[in-house]
């Protein structure tokens, strides 16, 4: 198979997201999937083995879930992958489309939940609020919360009588509070543990009855489980002694607890036994599990992948839950680990060298975005298109990462922008001085926040880098600000200090368009047109004075939101960025 092929197959290789099922009726589920070249949502009936594809959207589907009883799947139907739209629902084996709540105008998702009485919790966003509302079909829409900073409905007890929901009213997006409330709005209890520690609501325990509900908090610097009962306000917290981020989910009958575990990179799945206090380790392949959930009988199931191995879902029974269809994609390089020390401690980065060549090899940075997120051991069907097409792949996990506990993550603040681009500039340094890469053919790229990075690299570090690519980037702190959806106007308060007008010398000195004079590289972006996050006039801005300033630069415009759910539209972006990239970083 030639390279181009090969890359291309691993976009269009079918994948599929851990299946959800109804708690109570476990052999229905339903999971996202790409099988029909869009990613839609998909029903399962365990028992008969039967899949019937429930949405059809030309711009793909993200948000959906199933009721506790099995009898409904909900989906989020936004307007052409703007994030802005309404909750529909259909019976599971298929029938009318319903809208779930007639009366309420369109918003921006944040999160629902169902409960066994029909009653369903959702949030929505717009107009500078967040609304947490109850909707029972037949009913009137009731709210029983609003505020104007960040808040969204975390889950809701399985009869619907209590009602878990994560918010920022105390001025901190990034460090949540977290209150449970009554089907009347009553606040029950809260968890708020100050500021720099966060208090994030995951779920209820799934028995009839039982109000305790499982958290995370960050007392010791770190995420960990916490089981409360707001009602009486008894805590048990869960200490594990192994290094990395936490996280956890419910077995069935609520007395034990699986625990996610991310640390350098790659997963580990523990059981905890709730009575007892023992934690068992569950064998899992080396790799990086992105979902995990127990099933009803102890095992447990799990998306795996690792950066050489395609993604699979598996069980601990030893099986593959089921086989999305089609050939698999083929398989990557292994990545290498290396730990470089910068001004603010060892950063953690992942390289991937081509199979063919000779050192110094071309090398692209592809920086995440988040920047509340990590690159890890797991599979990439992007890192892997530049593999083949013979660049190195560095991924660097800079201050602001998540997955090394709560204080890297934080150190995000003040000169936000600058701070990631120190780490990334100290590992650039590392492996050109170890021979692993051509200083004068570097590539500085991303994707949301990852694009933001490389604006800002290409202003504040012109002679580091050969040439740029920008997915969706933020260009102008201040523009997208006022144009972007409420949910990111209040993580760049947090982030921040502030909103612009607050805070205006930050919002001026984090924006790549401040420094837009000093640009040296040829630079390609990419934008969408109905993007919500990263605002297609603040770009515009930034490529006029690109222009005014006579650098040299393409645009690539497409009509759907950050990474496309559509696979043909993300295979025509990596084309085009891989020929961008060889024309000006690796023309030989």
């Amino acid at each position: 198979m030639k390279a181009e092929e090969r890359w291309q197959a691993r976009f269009r290789a079918s994948r599929m997201t851990l299946p959800s099922w109804a708690r109570q009726a476990p052999n229905r589920s339903i999971y996202r999937s790409n099988a029909s070249g869009t990613w839609e949502v998909y029903a399962w009936d365990r028992v008969t083995g039967a899949i019937r594809q429930v949405t059809d959207r030309p711009k793909g589907t993200v948000y959906a879930a199933i009721d506790p009883t099995g009898q409904w799947i909900y989906w989020f139907a936004d307007t052409e992958g703007d994030e802005f739209g309404v909750w529909w629902r259909q019976p599971f084996n298929g029938g009318p489309d319903e809208l779930v709540a007639p009366d309420l105008p369109p918003g921006q998702p944040g999160g629902i939940s169902l409960s066994t009485t029909g009653v369903v919790a959702l949030t929505m966003a717009s107009e500078g609020s967040f609304r947490v509302h109850l909707v029972r079909a037949g009913d009137p829409t009731r709210t029983i919360y609003e505020h104007t900073e960040a808040a969204w409905v975390a889950d809701m007890t399985l009869d619907g009588s209590l009602i878990a929901i994560n918010h920022s009213e105390y001025g901190d997006f990034r460090h949540p509070a977290l209150r449970v409330v009554r089907q009347n709005g009553d606040t029950v209890a809260e968890l708020h543990d100050g500021s720099d520690k966060g208090v994030i609501g995951l779920a209820f325990a799934p028995v009839l009855g039982d109000r305790r509900l499982l958290a995370l908090h960050e007392r010791r610097r770190r995420h960990e489980p916490i089981v409360w009962d707001p009602v009486t306000d008894e805590e048990r917290q869960i200490w594990v002694k192994d290094p990395g981020d936490l996280d956890a989910e419910w077995y069935d009958d609520g007395r034990s607890l699986l625990i996610l575990r991310d640390d350098r990179a790659r997963s580990f799945l523990h059981r905890y036994d709730l009575a007892g206090g023992t934690l068992t380790l569950i064998e899992t392949p080396h790799g990086v599990i992105d979902e995990a959930a127990p099933r009803p009988g102890g095992h447990v199931e799990y998306s795996w992948s690792s950066a050489s191995r395609p993604p699979v879902v598996r069980s601990t029974s030893g099986q593959v839950v089921l086989n999305p269809g089609g050939p698999p994609a083929p398989p990557s390089v292994p990545v290498e680990d290396i730990d470089v020390e910068g001004e603010g401690g060892r950063i953690h980065a992942l390289v991937s060298r081509p199979e063919f060549g000779t050192v110094p090899y071309p090398t692209v940075f592809l920086l995440h975005g988040g920047p509340t997120a990590n690159d890890r051991d797991a599979f990439s069907p992007e890192a892997a298109a530049w593999v083949d097409a013979g660049f190195a792949v560095v991924r660097v996990n800079y201050r602001g990462s998540t997955g090394y506990g709560s204080a890297w993550r934080d150190a995000l603040h003040g000169e936000v922008g600058h701070i990631e681009l120190a780490d990334v500039a100290a590992v650039r340094q590392w492996v050109v001085e170890r021979g692993i890469s051509d200083p004068s053919k570097m590539v500085l790229a991303g994707s949301a926040w990852g694009g933001y990075l490389t604006l800002l690299g290409l202003g504040t570090q012109p002679d580091l880098w050969t040439a740029g690519i920008a997915a969706v980037p933020i260009a102008c702190h201040q523009t997208s600000y006022e144009d972007e959806a409420e949910s990111l106007r209040a993580y760049h308060r947090a982030l921040l200090g502030g909103s612009p007008d607050e805070q205006p010398e930050r919002y001026e000195a984090s924006s790549p368009i401040t420094y837009v004079d000093q640009v040296k590289s040829p630079l390609l972006i990419l934008a969408g047109e109905n993007d919500t996050r990263s605002p297609l006039r603040q770009i515009e801005k930034y490529v006029a004075k690109l222009a005014e300033h006579g650098r040299e630069h393409e645009v690539y415009m497409y009509d759907a939101i950050r990474g496309s759910l559509v696979v043909s539209e993300r295979i025509a972006q990596i084309a085009l960025q891989l020929e961008f990239a060889r024309k000006h970083a690796n023309p030989h």
